[in-house]
């Protein structure tokens, strides 16, 4: 409400400034006729005096003064007539003014229904968190998003090729349990940018893998379901590039879409911490590193960060394989020296910060069992389901991964 009082108040004082002007006109000072009426006067003075001083003769004289008078009544002339003109017409004035306040004010109102966010209050960290996870709840589907899309013009190839791709698509589609044909096709199709095709034969090809697959495959699932939508990230791509962080917390495509997603549901500040490890970690001649580096620094901006500029690869993971985030000898050697509450402060904080990774960037099958274990210490036995619940659902597609988190849930007493 103070924002309408505080835009109203503005307006109508523009509106009203704009409509005196328009109703009382505007007095500029004199007219230049003004100046010129008392530099003749002055003159014809000037000629009296050389007249006595025997400067002019009386014929000259005569001749100056009646040159001067002629000059007089033209300068008196346009006086009146500015002063005449001066004049404005009360009810057209009116009108206009009133024309003027209706208009400004219409036109402001209209410029922030389009640009701005009518009945938006002011969000406080919390509320937007809120309103972001709402937003990917809420968000299309994959399938809503490319029905959305406009049809895209087919790309131009060789005939030879398209007749070759569609042999694959008929071989494809009658040995539906062929890998190998499952995964040409995925290339191929993308190839031609036919990115849903391809997308679905990556599908097949994962779903035929029955859980042999890499990373990567996951990673190439989501990329093309994305390039599908134009470039949104759907539920379906996120858990995809979920399964392939899960698998490889490091891959550096996933973590550039990951980062993209957050930054599409309103979370900028998590695409920021994803983005700019992901550019610390490098390689420098990685493809999402320009991707990265075209976008960050907006991002930054909108996550309310001064950005600094980061020099890709300038912080490589040893190794770029996952480990299990925990106490170092350092921080146990330092808690042997602590008080029971600063040990239990310092248990927690790496516990929510496992935590917080785990939403943000997956982990490994044995992170998420040791935060089940963490929490069940904690006797925080509710949230411990509830990440067993999550985890059972992240490793659906890869049941094998379970093993550890099951053994952690049977552990802390969360199953039967």
């Amino acid at each position: 409400m103070t924002f309408w009082i505080v835009i109203s108040l503005i307006t109508l004082a523009t509106a009203g400034l704009l409509s005196l002007v328009l109703i009382r006109g505007r007095d500029s000072g004199g007219p230049a006729a003004a100046y010129d009426l008392a530099v003749y006067r002055q003159q014809l003075r000037d000629v009296d005096k050389d007249l006595a001083r025997g400067v002019l003769q009386e014929s000259d004289a005569e001749r100056i003064r009646t040159e001067i008078s002629r000059r007089i009544l033209t300068a008196d002339a346009q006086m009146r007539a500015a002063a005449e003109g001066k004049a404005q017409p009360k009810t057209a004035s009116s009108i206009m003014a009133a024309l003027v306040v209706v208009g400004v004010s219409g036109a402001v109102y209209g410029l922030y229904s389009t640009l701005g966010a009518p009945g938006y209050s002011d969000l406080g960290l919390q509320q937007r968190i809120a309103a972001a996870a709402e937003r990917a709840a809420n968000r299309p589907s994959q399938a809503e998003a490319e029905a959305d899309l406009p049809a895209s013009p087919p790309r131009e190839v060789e005939p030879g090729y398209a007749e070759l791709v569609q042999q694959l698509r008929d071989t494809a589609n009658a040995r539906k349990d062929d890998a190998q044909g499952q995964a040409l096709l995925a290339q191929h199709e993308g190839n031609l940018g036919n990115f849903s095709a391809a997308a679905q034969a990556k599908a097949n090809y994962i779903r035929i893998m029955s859980g042999d697959v890499e990373a990567r495959d996951f990673g190439e699932l989501a990329e093309l379901q994305i390039m599908a939508a134009g470039g949104y990230v759907s539920p379906e791509a996120e858990d995809a590039l979920r399964t392939a962080l899960t698998l490889d917390r490091y891959d550096g495509g996933a973590r550039y879409y990951w980062g993209l997603m957050m930054a599409q549901i309103g979370r900028p500040d998590i695409a920021y911490e994803v983005w700019s490890e992901t550019l610390a970690m490098g390689p420098a001649n990685a493809p999402w590193v320009t991707a990265i580096t075209a976008q960050i620094e907006d991002i930054a901006f909108r996550a309310g960060v001064d950005y600094t500029p980061i020099e890709p690869g300038s912080a490589p993971v040893p190794g770029r394989g996952p480990a299990i985030s925990g106490p170092s000898d350092a921080d146990i050697a330092a808690a042997q020296d602590m008080s029971a509450e600063d040990r239990a402060a310092m248990i927690r904080g790496m516990v929510e910060g496992l935590s917080d990774r785990l939403a943000t960037t997956g982990g490994t099958p044995q992170e998420w069992a040791q935060l089940i274990g963490a929490l069940s210490v904690l006797q925080e036995t509710d949230r411990a389901r509830a990440i067993y619940a999550e985890a059972q659902k992240v490793f659906a597609d890869t049941p094998d991964a379970l093993a550890p988190i099951t053994a952690a849930a049977q552990s802390a007493g969360l199953t039967e």
